[in-house]
């Protein structure tokens, strides 16, 4: 079973969504991708567009563009690396934009799958998605607290906290929603 950490790298930025793709999940949980998109596909009431959707030509070459450098031994020793980057445009890539599931949606695949697989991933993915969001929560509460003591204390440590903020802040946003969070 993947680790939280080998899991939260599977987990992209897209359209202000955390998600994850179909060809990763289909690896976590040993099926192809088109059965696992053809499980979907048969019960497509299952996946409303808040659940899962598909990505855009634009999206899908902006994601292959940036992370080019996820070809590397790291990737390949874990065998967690994304589809999205690996795979070719000629034989053997992809005929098909890829699905982005939504934690709603990665939720809803176990009860299509019904495979014991399938649950242990799944719990695993949505442990994950907590922590994530925990993590997110907790910075935005140290942040907040450093701003309460930034008003306690006079001009003398404004640069100290200055740095921290910058420290803590989390990196602009890139041009397009794409990427890690």
């Amino acid at each position: 079973m993947p680790s939280p950490q080998e899991l939260a790298q599977l987990v992209f930025l897209v359209r202000g969504e955390k998600v994850m793709f179909d060809a990763d999940l289909a690896e976590l949980y040993g099926v192809e991708a088109r059965s696992l998109n053809q499980a979907v596909t048969r019960n497509r009431k299952r996946f409303p567009p808040d659940f899962m959707f598909r990505l855009t030509a634009n999206e899908y070459t902006s994601l292959r563009s940036q992370f080019v450098i996820s070809n590397s031994s790291e990737g390949r020793e874990s065998g967690l690396r994304s589809q999205i980057v690996t795979s070719k445009a000629g034989r053997g890539g992809r005929r098909y934009l890829p699905y982005a599931f939504t934690e709603q949606g990665v939720a809803m695949l176990s009860s299509v799958l019904r495979s014991s697989r399938a649950v242990e991933v799944n719990i695993a993915i949505m442990r994950t998605f907590v922590q994530l969001r925990k993590l997110m929560d907790s910075n935005r509460d140290l942040a907040r607290k450093i701003e309460a003591l930034e008003e306690k204390y006079d001009e003398q440590f404004s640069v100290v906290f200055e740095t921290i903020k910058r420290l803590i802040a989390p990196p602009d946003p890139p041009k397009r929603q794409i990427g890690f969070k």
